[in-house]
């Protein structure tokens, strides 16, 4: 009995996009528990400064500032050690010096009141903003597992479970339905890797056997002439189902793991493709140009050769009749490798551009519609290929005809 595969590990998401803007900074970056700080600092805030109001409008009533004593000087001195009082003056004036006096020491004790509550308010601020953010971290702590148990299921285990503990409410509610997601998504992704393993055994197996049988039936050199003939036509649309099942399979595997990763030079690979491509170019007049610069990225050697074997044949084979020119470039671009493929060939509308990458979608027209020329699937490949490396694939038409593919991986 065949032992069943284990399950495979799931493919890093793309983490870059030229076409997007930079992230902001991390700091900068408006969270929920950076909301949730500003909102409870921000209420604190607000009553404390309510509070203070009404306690320096208390104050200042029970002090009664800009009022007179509730007594007169008639005769006799007045000295005081804190305001400067007048000597030898009528009674009315020396009262009007006592009022203004201690309609001072009103004032100044207002506003020492209100400069000390305002440092007090001031530190329990800072203390209250530090309460809500330590309180904020807290609350939206399962938040942050859920997230990290996400992150690591995108990365590349599909095993990991939240299983948070805790009360019974919303966040918990929330973590369970993900687990349950997640258990969902393992037995499918097994089963569909079970699958892809079965179908490539039992749908190579009985094509190799038909390939044998015509090629032994080719080989008798007695054979009439009109079943030479069946026999080639047979063994042609043979070899294309082969080509069809060998594409479909990797384009199963390649949408959902890598099987190994290893430091990969960008540019070995792009010449492999080169050289495995050379013959067919020459054949149709096609020239194939291009500086290869280092450009190394963890990735399978397999699948990315297989990335420029596909878009090196696409770009020889839907190509001008004559004068046609292939160009082959890899370098290092903003922290990340990229290889790019142009070529001359049909004029392609903008329009047409993201049929392209569509498995069985071709541009229409009878340059890209002849048997001949493939399956339908090699673009197909080329963006799963990309996008279970971490990057992505990007076309452009050329002026004048053609196309400029541009393939993006992280080093």
């Amino acid at each position: 009995m065949a032992s069943t595969p284990a399950p495979p590990q799931a493919p890093p998401k793309p983490t870059w996009d030229p076409r997007r803007p930079a992230p902001p900074l991390p700091w900068l970056r408006p969270t929920i528990r950076i909301r949730l700080t500003l909102l409870y600092g921000g209420m604190f805030l607000i009553a404390g400064i309510l509070l203070l109001s009404i306690i320096y409008l208390v104050a200042a009533q029970a002090l009664n500032v800009g009022s007179q004593l509730p007594f007169k000087i008639t005769e006799g001195r007045v000295a005081s050690d804190i305001c400067n009082l007048p000597t030898g003056v009528s009674p009315d004036v020396m009262n009007k010096a006592m009022d203004n006096c201690v309609n001072d020491q009103r004032q100044h004790a207002l506003d020492d009141l209100l400069s000390r509550s305002l440092l007090a308010l001031l530190g329990l601020a800072i203390i209250a903003f530090a309460f809500g953010y330590a309180m904020a971290g807290r609350v939206l702590s399962p938040l942050g597992r859920i997230l990290r148990t996400a992150r690591a299921v995108a990365g590349s285990d599909l095993s990991r479970r939240i299983e948070l503990d805790g009360p019974d409410d919303e966040l918990k509610e929330l973590a369970d339905t993900f687990d349950d997601m997640l258990e969902r998504l393992e037995r499918a992704f097994t089963a569909q890797q079970r699958f892809v393993g079965n179908a490539s055994h039992e749908l190579r197996t009985p094509l190799a056997i038909n390939r044998t049988l015509l090629e032994v039936h080719l080989s008798d050199p007695g054979a009439p002439v009109e079943l030479q003939q069946l026999g080639k036509t047979l063994l042609a649309t043979n070899e294309r189902s082969e080509q069809l099942v060998e594409g479909l399979l990797l384009l199963a595997r390649s949408d959902n793991q890598i099987v190994e990763r290893k430091p990969v030079d960008l540019a070995e690979v792009a010449g492999q493709a080169v050289d495995q491509v050379h013959g067919e170019a020459a054949a149709k007049g096609v020239a194939i140009r291009g500086e290869q610069k280092s450009a190394v990225v963890q990735g399978n050697g397999v699948l990315l050769e297989r990335i420029a074997l596909n878009l090196v044949q696409n770009a020889v084979r839907y190509n001008v009749a004559e004068g046609g020119w292939v160009e082959v470039t890899t370098e290092i671009q903003h922290g990340h490798a990229v290889l790019t493929v142009s070529n001359t060939g049909p004029v392609v509308p903008a329009y047409e551009v993201d049929n392209l990458f569509e498995p069985f979608k071709r541009l229409r027209g009878a340059d890209r519609t002849g048997s001949d020329k493939g399956v339908g699937l090699g673009l197909s490949i080329v963006r799963s290929v990309a996008r279970a490396h971490g990057g992505h694939i990007t076309a452009q038409p050329r002026e004048g005809g053609g196309l400029v593919m541009r393939v993006t991986l992280p080093v």
